[in-house]
């Protein structure tokens, strides 16, 4: 297990303070702001999710003492924060492109942390070999930088980062840089070495998967304000907008239901098994449509609409179908169904999704 070291900051913890981070953090940008709560338990792992521009780099940012708050507060551990310098925060940084020192070693880069906080180069460098050990990488500690792979160089940052002990953790992007073989393998990785870290973790992705794999809990943040938050298989099932949806592969509209009926607020009614009153969501896999290029009369779908091919686009081993129409949607069929359906930007098909395959939830 990683060991669970308290470090020192400046301030004094109350002894009823509850350790992990509580946090809320406001940065005024001009035209853009940021407005973020962060509540985060030790041993657990938060994903910060969200389009370009949302506002996750700059809440780490904050986080890490690198951008100012303009308001708010940060407390880890009980102790604030705010008034911190960067480089005497418990804090731990993995960033995107690892930003490993060129001109040293692995073992070096591991040992630069524990040297800044007062270590000997003894025991710096023990504690690195330890830290490189437990990655794997002791084979590579006298490597420089240009002579790792991508999957090695994230785990030398990732090692450079726990060496220090830090009460928090930030991963920004940490397998963006890499390729999709050698990135399945350090998801996995990172997977095992977060769920032995014992203080709070914040990982900043834009990929739905990194963030699934990885965190316990989600946070969704969109225009710089959280939109969404909860367990991974909630959101998954519960999105709330137009991007979650998006992100995890549903259609989603917004309607108000009368028992099994919902009338959506742009577009025809829809039929569902659920039996809800008021504002509701209604989702649904793009796995679920089936198209027909004539009225399905003798189908059981309960919903079909009339639509068009907008588009068409390779998605995993399927053919992902952009529908307009009647029910705006996306369709996913097999290159063979595509084929005898003859599809085709401008093409006309009906679009059918039997009630059983929905979900409505309240708004």
């Amino acid at each position: 297990m990683i060991e669970k070291t308290q470090a020192a900051a400046p301030g004094s913890r109350p002894d009823t303070a509850p350790d992990g981070l509580d946090a809320r953090l406001v940065v005024d940008r001009g035209a853009f702001r940021l407005d973020v709560s962060l509540t985060v338990a030790p041993g657990e792992v938060v994903a910060l999710l969200g389009p370009n521009g949302a506002g996750k780099t700059t809440a780490l940012r904050a986080l890490a003492g690198l951008t100012p708050l303009t308001d708010g507060h940060l407390r880890l551990d009980g102790v604030a924060l705010e008034r911190t310098p960067p480089e005497s925060r418990p804090v731990g940084v993995v960033f995107q492109d690892y930003l490993l020192f060129p001109h040293l070693t692995a073992l070096d880069n591991v040992a630069f942390g524990p040297r800044c906080q007062g270590a000997t180069k003894a025991e710096a460098r023990a504690r690195a070999a330890a830290w490189l050990e437990r990655m794997g990488l002791a084979a590579h500690a006298g490597a420089k930088p240009r002579k790792l792979s991508g999957g090695q160089a994230q785990r030398v940052a990732l090692a450079r980062a726990l060496a220090t002990h830090p009460r928090l953790l930030l991963l920004d992007e940490p397998l963006a840089a890499l390729d999709a073989r050698t990135r399945l393998e350090v998801r996995a990785q990172l997977r095992r070495h977060l769920a032995e870290f014992e203080a709070v973790a914040v990982l900043v992705t834009h990929d739905p998967l990194d963030a699934m794999v990885l965190a316990d809990r989600l946070v969704v943040v969109e225009h710089g304000e959280v939109v969404q938050e909860g367990a991974p298989s909630h959101i998954a099932r519960h999105p709330r907008t137009d991007y979650i949806a998006q992100l995890v592969g549903l259609n989603l509209y917004r309607g108000e239901a009368d028992g099994h009926t919902v009338r959506l607020d742009a577009g025809p009614a829809l039929t569902t098994t659920d039996d809800l009153f008021g504002p509701v969501f209604v989702a649904f896999p793009p796995s679920a449509v089936t198209l027909y290029r004539e009225p399905p009369a003798g189908s059981s779908a309960r919903n079909h609409w009339r639509c068009e091919v907008a588009g068409l686009e390779t998605h995993g081993d399927q053919i992902r179908a952009d529908l307009t129409g009647e029910l705006p949607l996306a369709a996913d069929l097999t290159t063979v169904a595509a084929a005898e359906l003859d599809l085709h930007p401008g093409a006309e098909v009906w679009a059918a999704v039997k009630a059983a395959q929905t979900h409505a939830y309240p708004v």
